[in-house]
């Protein structure tokens, strides 16, 4: 039986922390479910995964981690599954219980209000485990981290996760205006002297939509996590980058996106998207890092470094990145042109 009510909430928000309060709070709107349903990329692309696996979906009990208005569950339970569990903490679930009801899932589907990890859900396991969990820059937000506990209470073993392998990559970008107006603005505000912000603005990632001829360099995936195996610890990790520029241009920051791959049947190619500037739209757009240095380069020049990601110790749903480099410029006035340094940034 669907519990979507605040009072019978397996988790009372008023003893959570100011900044989960606030994370679910943020999801209370429709606004933001609206902006998700929206994104084709993504809802299409779970809906083909599911489609494309029904067999596998045919008599299976799903359990949707974050279920938002409810329309993974019901992707599910069109598509063969013998129940579905929805859960999530925020006050959307209750609209979610109306439409489940008017398209005729009641039946199917349970919905539990609270946070994964209090809930009861009724069945002791899942087959399958579906969510939609991916923030900015893959990991902002950190629900990947109640998916991981899902996966290790509830899946039964050889069940399957929808997506099931995710991966970040990097790449140059050549971004001179708009970093200059950033960054320039704080010189003079009203004729006042604001630069005591510069370091601020610095240290905070852009999320934007980017136009792929910015990117001025080769890409390179820095790190893999495969959803059946990864563990919590390996959310925080260090990994190297390599680059090769192209073209003649500058080098203001670098550009963060993420791809996401579902299971697929023996055979079949798997559903895919990725979020990346050279892809269609999606609501997480690409996430940029501006560089302490702009740097001048020439085609065969080379931007290494490493990336270090881990979330932030006041409020884990926030992140801590670091990101070194090592630029080895080549060719004229390479000794000039090359740099190496160190740049920390919060996203929160």
């Amino acid at each position: 039986m669907s519990k979507t009510t605040r009072d019978e909430s397996a988790t009372d928000k008023k003893e959570l922390n100011q900044f989960e309060q606030h994370y679910f709070t943020s999801y209370d709107h429709y606004g933001i479910h609206e902006e998700m349903l929206q994104d084709t990329v993504r809802t299409l692309s779970y809906r083909n995964a599911i489609m494309q696996n029904k067999d596998m979906f045919k008599d299976k009990v799903v359990l949707d981690v974050g279920c938002g208005t409810g329309i993974l569950s019901m992707f599910a339970a069109k598509h063969g599954a013998k129940h579905v569990i929805g859960v999530d903490m925020s006050s959307i679930i209750e609209m979610a219980r109306k439409i489940v009801d008017l398209n005729g899932f009641s039946d199917k589907i349970t919905l539990l209000r609270g946070k994964l990890e209090d809930v009861v859900l009724p069945f002791p396991k899942v087959d399958i485990i579906i969510s939609e969990w991916m923030g900015y820059f893959l990991l902002y937000e950190s629900m990947l981290d109640t998916v991981l506990y899902a996966r290790d209470k509830y899946l039964v073993e050889g069940g399957l996760i929808f997506p099931d392998k995710c991966s970040i990559h990097i790449a140059g970008l050549e971004d001179s205006e708009y970093k200059s107006e950033k960054l320039s603005y704080w010189q003079d505000v009203y004729g006042f002297d604001y630069t005591p912000f510069v370091p601020i603005v610095k240290e905070e990632p852009i999320v934007d939509t980017v136009d792929n001829n910015a990117i001025n360099t080769t890409k390179c995936k820095m790190i893999e996590f495969d959803l059946n195996t990864v563990k919590l610890s390996d959310l925080d990790f260090k990994v190297p980058f390599e680059v090769e520029v192209k073209r003649q241009d500058w080098i203001n920051g670098v550009i963060c996106w993420f791809d996401i791959v579902f299971p697929a049947p023996k055979g079949k190619k798997p559903i895919e998207f990725s979020t990346g500037a050279h892809a269609p739209y999606t609501h997480w757009k690409q996430t940029v890092f501006y560089l302490e240095d702009d740097l001048e380069c020439e085609k065969g020049d080379i931007l290494r470094g490493e990336l270090t990601c881990s979330p932030n110790k006041r409020n884990n749903r926030d992140l801590d990145v670091k990101i070194s480099y090592e630029f080895e410029a080549r060719g004229v006035d390479a000794k000039e042109r090359s740099r190496k340094n160190e740049n920390v940034y919060l996203m929160h």
